[in-house]
């Protein structure tokens, strides 16, 4: 079509993990979800939710889960935006921060999200490349850009990057650091105080992984109140539906549970990768919620394909940086170990 944005019609699509039609007849660790069920109370807001108010439209600002984010992470509520997922913030971040072939930048590889983010809005994207052995190629300190998005805990690698090299990059870069923290709340450490200490700082959440919420679609972002007011400017006015709204605000009163889900999730990842190392793969320390895993003749693909056939999912990418490897999410300890004994016979 001639009348169709030309950085729209050249660039690829983003592609999701694979999800399967018939979803219980397989074990599914390719998409980093949670194995366990959301807080039983958020099943039981969603359902007192689900009634004659439907018919009215939600609170355009999210105020009852941004209240409850605000106790938990010690902000004011001024410094804290709901979304429809933590996708939305980083298009909007963009779209604040980011003109038309200005520069955002990122580490590759890690979210590939990011690059259609950027090229929908026509800016420019510049990566850092990590190498095999975890270490930069080119330094991101010296990035000049208006956003630089840092996965931390890295994805699909799953370690964390130190606290001093991110509060260096907090001080060096000229833009907007967007620190993406889908992962950390399985990780030691998280770089919320550095939204406090420095004006160009923007922390990301999503309630997709340690909340058991991916079916819902919900994210935050903590920052400066600025920020935050620029980002209100720029999103869709009822962003977040009822629902979501009543499952958000449950979920993070309901600490105990999620707290306890996390601990089986941090115990089976310790396990599993322990297994991994006695059956010769090697595993990259992780802070998340998934490891990745290189077999001995380092061909991810085989060890993917191999486990499909024992309809067991695992995420192959076939970037040369990650193709050696395989990317498994942490399921339930039972998932964990029919997902151990199925490489123990691929071999």
């Amino acid at each position: 079509m001639n009348q169709l944005r030309s950085n729209i019609a050249e660039m690829a699509a983003y592609v999701p993990g694979f999800q399967p039609e018939n979803v219980s007849a397989f074990i599914k660790l390719n998409t980093n979800e949670n194995p366990y069920p959301p807080s039983p109370a958020v099943i039981q807001a969603i359902q007192q939710e689900a009634g004659d108010r439907l018919r009215q439209y939600p609170d355009a600002k999210g105020m009852a889960p941004r209240l409850e984010a605000a106790r938990i992470y010690g902000f004011d509520p001024s410094w804290i935006i709901m979304a429809n997922g933590s996708d939305e913030v980083l298009n909007n971040l963009i779209r604040c921060f980011a003109a038309e072939g200005e520069e955002v930048g990122y580490v590759h590889p890690s979210y590939s999200y990011y690059q259609t983010l950027v090229q929908i809005q026509g800016a420019r994207v510049r990566t850092f490349q990590l190498s095999t052995n975890l270490k930069f190629e080119d330094s991101p300190e010296n990035f000049r850009g208006k956003i630089f998005f840092l996965t931390n805990p890295h994805a699909p690698f799953g370690f964390s990057f130190s606290a001093d090299f991110i509060e260096n990059l907090a001080q060096t870069l000229s833009g907007i650091l967007v620190i993406d923290e889908a992962y950390v709340d399985f990780a030691e450490e998280n770089s919320l105080a550095l939204v406090r200490r420095y004006e160009n700082v923007v922390v990301t959440r999503t309630f997709s992984k340690s909340y058991s919420l991916a079916g819902m679609r919900i994210g935050l972002a903590i920052a400066r109140p600025e920020i935050i007011q620029a980002l209100d400017k720029v999103r869709d006015h009822y962003n977040l539906d009822r629902l979501a709204q009543a499952a958000a605000t449950a979920s993070l009163r309901d600490q105990d549970y999620f707290r306890a889900c996390v601990e089986k999730i941090r115990a089976t990842r310790e396990w599993f990768s322990s297994q991994l190392r006695e059956l010769g793969f090697s595993v990259i320390p992780s802070q998340s919620n998934f490891v990745f895993a290189v077999p001995q003749d380092r061909d991810g693909k085989r060890i993917h394909d191999r486990l499909y056939q024992q309809k067991i999912l695992v995420r192959y990418f076939s970037d040369p940086l990650l193709k050696h490897g395989v990317r498994i999410s942490i399921g339930t300890q039972a998932e964990m170990e029919k997902t151990v004994k199925a490489l123990q016979d691929v071999g």
